[in-house]
């Protein structure tokens, strides 16, 4: 290939990053005015796991920037299948035809486990984090907790956890097409619990042990998790060598 076509290549590639980039973005505002607009309904969902809470608003503008915080989150949120789907629409002439079968095989599981993860941190993390940040040191001071600091802690929690979720699904579509292998997920094992717990101990602001491991455990699972898909689904040998070669 000449320097000019390399060339065009480049510029090819990055226009359509650019084309993928404008669509995820619209696609990201349409769903966050959305929420938006029915922020009160999701402001309602947050504050339940937490029954009885009393949130309060300082500042002029914090309840505005928690609202807008929020859509933002949600709109995120709802828009991941899409974002995933233009992901793939761009890197989708590096793979094989087989490659792509797999991709779309997992688009509903990225999904699921998204969800999934959501809904664990929503309903298991979420309850007893809140919970031991109100009645630590309630004997010297009641605790009434800004909305933005709530707002900031559970939406990046949700967000978080939720694409922690998706560790299975990603590592087991690098291992079926062969860039990932088994063996060298098990050799990290023991890195993977340090830094699950490290992880873990960054994105629950408490110092309860219990919460942590709340978080840190289901890290450790899903990496094993992770380990026992890639040995399922790895190709190696002849076998992938053809599958690869495959238009």
């Amino acid at each position: 290939m000449s320097t000019d076509d390399k060339t065009q290549s480049v510029i090819g590639h990055i226009g359509e990053l650019r084309k993928r980039l404008i669509r995820s973005l619209i696609v990201v505002a349409i769903t966050s005015i959305l929420a938006f607009v029915f922020y009160d309904w999701i402001f309602d969902i947050l504050i339940f796991p937490v029954k009885g809470i009393e949130l309060q608003a300082i500042e002029l503008t914090e309840m505005l920037g928690a609202i807008m915080r929020v859509s933002l989150v949600c709109g995120i949120i709802v828009a991941i299948p899409w974002l995933t789907y233009e992901l793939i629409m761009f890197v989708s002439p590096a793979l094989t035809r087989r490659e792509k079968k797999y991709v779309y095989l997992i688009l509903p599981w990225i999904a699921l486990m998204f969800a999934g993860g959501v809904a664990f941190s929503y309903f298991i993390i979420v309850p007893r984090m809140i919970s031991f940040l109100l009645t630590f040191g309630s004997d010297i001071a009641a605790t009434v907790p800004r909305i933005r600091d709530y707002i900031s802690i559970v939406t990046r929690l949700l967000l978080t956890v939720g694409l922690i979720f998706e560790m299975p699904v990603l590592t087991t579509f690098l291992a079926r097409i062969g860039v990932l292998k088994p063996q060298w997920l098990s050799g990290k094992r023991k890195i993977a619990i340090v830094l699950a717990f490290i992880l873990a101990a960054i994105i629950t602001p408490t110092i309860d042990p219990i919460n942590q491991c709340l978080v840190a455990l289901p890290m450790v699972v899903l990496y094993e998790m992770c380990i026992w898909l890639a040995k399922l689904v790895y190709k190696s040998g002849p076998a992938a060598d053809t599958e690869a070669a495959q238009p």
